[in-house]
């Protein structure tokens, strides 16, 4: 279960960037989270669960409903840190997933299902709404529409959380404090929703005069499904997508993926090209302001993961706080040294299954079982052993088609 939250025996002012003990009742604890976002939320809720005496404000400068993108995918056994650590906040999101055991690769339409791959998936915008009513349910007011552009506006707080995720006002205010670095992968992806309604978790990859495509898509609710393009630089220059507009571009989409989404459009939300930022911090604080989501670090969507860190950073972070509750420093400290290290193995592997993506239109002169094999062992983390345990169908379908799997 979550650690219980020591009393503190007075509260903390940020003075000389440190908490200093009070007497209780002299001056509340004033944190400020910046991003209302899933780790924003999650941990405005937490902390003021565990301690309502503490006055935390929470500005996000987009409205209330206002999200982009479609849905949020979590890997197979990704919320069982929840059910351990949160079980009132699983018991409310799982009940909204959409979830399926496999996973299916679509390669010019000879398709490899592999079992044992499981993920969840619910909407964004559900997701948010079920943590603001935890938030609520705590006291939190969320102050939406209100963009602080300057830390001189917050400097009054005690602690400020950075929750305001790649392009992070907290962590650019002061990049050198942070040791920050941000990279680009050179591959263009784009975010659509759309009705057609996927069984599973789908990987397409198409080719055609241009160059290659690979549609990432699933369902995150009965009636709606997350619909992924991503492309190399290439292909996107040939096709000229810099000079097509929106409605070209999704016209272009619906014919290159015609088969895959039998009939149904696809759904703009904001959708525009990206490339996939790879952010990264040396120091996980800088005096009273710390780093949580995608403001500290990025995980590539293909293994489904950042969300999931997001939260989890929000779990360490009030953690910590609980076990030295009139001492920023060491609360601050306690929170990178214990979740560094499981963060690094899990971007490391986030980094591996990224790097695969950008090279996927030459995997895709594979024959289809071995471009499968490839695609599950990308990340590095999954051996012969585990693999078969994990998927026995698919190694079954592999080996009847290319010979046994060596043991290594």
């Amino acid at each position: 279960m979550f650690p219980a939250m020591v009393p503190a025996a007075g509260t903390w002012t940020a003075s000389a960037d440190r908490w200093l003990q009070l007497e209780p009742g002299d001056q509340d604890v004033n944190v400020v989270v910046i991003g209302a976002g899933p780790a924003g939320l999650y941990f405005s809720y937490l902390l003021k669960a565990r301690r309502p005496d503490i006055s935390i404000r929470v500005f996000e400068q987009n409205p209330a409903d206002a999200t982009f993108g479609f849905g949020v995918v979590f890997s197979d056994r990704a919320l069982e840190f929840l059910k351990d650590d949160d079980p009132d906040t699983y018991d409310l999101i799982t009940p909204q997933m959409e979830s399926w055991p496999d996973m299916t690769l679509d390669l010019e339409g000879e398709v490899v299902r592999i079992d044992g791959v499981g993920f969840s998936a619910i909407g964004r915008l559900d997701l948010l709404r079920l943590l603001r009513s935890r938030a609520e349910s705590a006291g939190i007011v969320v102050d939406y529409e209100h963009r602080v552009g300057s830390l001189d506006e917050v400097k009054d707080a005690d602690l400020i959380v950075g929750a305001d995720g790649v392009n992070s006002l907290v962590r650019t205010s002061d990049p050198a404090a942070f040791g920050a670095t941000v990279g680009y992968l050179s591959n263009k992806f784009i975010w659509y929703g759309t009705t057609k309604r996927f069984e599973t978790l789908s990987q397409t990859f198409r080719r055609n005069a241009h160059g290659a495509f690979n549609g990432h898509h699933y369902r995150f609710s009965p009636r709606m499904s997350t619909f992924i393009v991503e492309t190399d630089a290439q292909t996107f220059d040939r096709v000229g997508f810099a000079r097509m507009d929106a409605a070209q571009t999704k016209a272009y989409f619906e014919q290159v993926f015609a088969d895959t989404l039998d009939g149904h459009e696809l759904v703009s939300n904001k959708s525009i090209w990206r490339n996939f930022p790879q952010i990264a911090n040396t120091h996980w604080s800088a005096g009273n302001r710390v780093l949580i989501g995608d403001a500290l670090h990025t995980a590539h969507f293909s293994i489904g993961s950042g969300t999931r860190l997001a939260m989890e950073d929000a779990i360490s972070l009030v953690a910590a706080i609980g076990r030295s509750p009139s001492d920023l420093p060491a609360a601050l400290a306690a929170y990178e040294a214990e979740r560094c290290p499981i963060l690094e193995k899990l971007v490391a592997a986030a980094n591996t299954s990224a790097a695969w993506y950008e090279c996927f239109a030459e995997h895709m002169r594979l024959a289809p079982f071995d471009f499968a094999m490839g695609y599950i062992t990308r990340s590095g983390r999954l051996d012969v052993a585990k693999l078969r345990h994990q998927s026995p169908e698919f190694v079954r379908h592999y080996e009847a088609a290319c010979g046994p799997l060596a043991l290594h």
